[in-house]
């Protein structure tokens, strides 16, 4: 794959405030790609630099191959941005604010008029495009802001906590748009936020920055066998029955680095594979396997570590 979006030791600093701080970056073509850290880090400054909409002190950004500082427009054509909250014109429809968009970025009417039909129709506001955007729920009004973003089909799309303050099925229609995008359009999508689960659900890549620099990035995978280090097995045990002195045993057999309490079981970390002495354990003390399932490290654990080191 091609880098579509890169920096080189990207700096911004505000009098004595480095906002960001000599950031390395990469994503690449068609990748969705989860740039995270906690608020004040600097993932809005960095993304306001790789729009052309603020300037850095030193380094440099290239975006679709264009400098966002030299030649913001060339970038803006190629690039879309959805906001935490989009803006619209509350007395206009739905259809009305993608047609005004599509007006802005000079698409003639007939052709704006098939866009605006099928993106209403793919992020599932066919029957609500005729509504005043004042009616919208938040959700409809995050879909209606993607359908914006895509008017002028872009081909990098960058998104800042697209799903906050959604309901879980308003959560999902979004992650199933963001795959989509990706998935059949070969979009690439950039997604900051803070709700890590999802960003595990949909994002192929992983960027962690931490007051302005770039702590980590690469393949959630790699990332979490990373944190594993020689601890490479992880297993989720659940057992129905008198569970009584079933932790000391499962710490005594060879193989379990570390045992922790889990929901109605424990979740083993362990240097290799022990489930054949876990079911002969199980079965020994006449209790009934539930489940015994092998756990990746959640995005949770990466993030903290690398925080945490930071």
């Amino acid at each position: 794959m091609s880098v579509i979006i890169e920096t080189a030791k990207l700096t911004k600093r505000y009098r004595d405030l480095v906002a960001v701080n000599e950031l390395n970056l990469k994503v690449e073509e068609g990748e969705i790609f989860g740039f995270l850290g906690p608020n004040g880090a600097g993932k809005t400054t960095t993304i306001l630099m790789l729009l052309g909409l603020s300037e850095p002190t030193s380094g440099h950004a290239a975006v679709c191959g264009f400098d966002p500082t030299r030649l913001p427009l060339e970038v803006k054509k190629r690039v879309g941005y959805l906001p935490e909250s989009p803006g619209f014109y509350d007395d206009l429809t739905g259809r009305e604010n993608l047609l005004y968009i599509a007006r802005l970025n000079r698409i003639p009417r007939e052709e704006a008029d098939r866009r605006i039909s099928r993106l209403l129709e793919q992020v599932g506001l066919a029957d609500d495009g005729d509504r005043l955007a004042q009616e919208y729920s938040r959700g409809m009004k995050q879909r209606l802001g993607i359908a914006e973003v895509l008017v002028k089909e872009p081909k990098v799309v960058i998104m800042d906590e697209p799903t906050l303050g959604i309901d879980p099925d308003g959560v999902t229609r979004i992650l199933e748009i963001i795959t989509g995008l990706s998935r059949e359009r070969g979009m690439t999508i950039m997604l900051s936020s803070h709700l890590l689960h999802q960003v595990q659900q949909i994002c192929h890549r992983i960027g962690i920055i931490v007051k302005g620099k770039m702590i980590v990035q690469g393949d959630i995978h790699k990332l979490g066998d990373a944190i594993l280090k020689e601890r490479q097995w992880n297993f989720l045990l659940e057992v129905d029955g008198k569970t009584d002195g079933l932790e000391t045993e499962l710490r005594s057999i060879s193989g379990i680095a570390a045992v922790e309490t889990h929901a109605r079981g424990w979740l083993l970390r362990c240097t290799k594979d022990v489930r054949p002495d876990l079911v002969s354990l199980v079965t020994q003390k006449g209790l009934s396997l539930l489940q015994l399932r092998s756990e990746d490290p959640t995005l949770e654990e990466i993030y903290l570590k690398y925080f945490r080191e930071a």
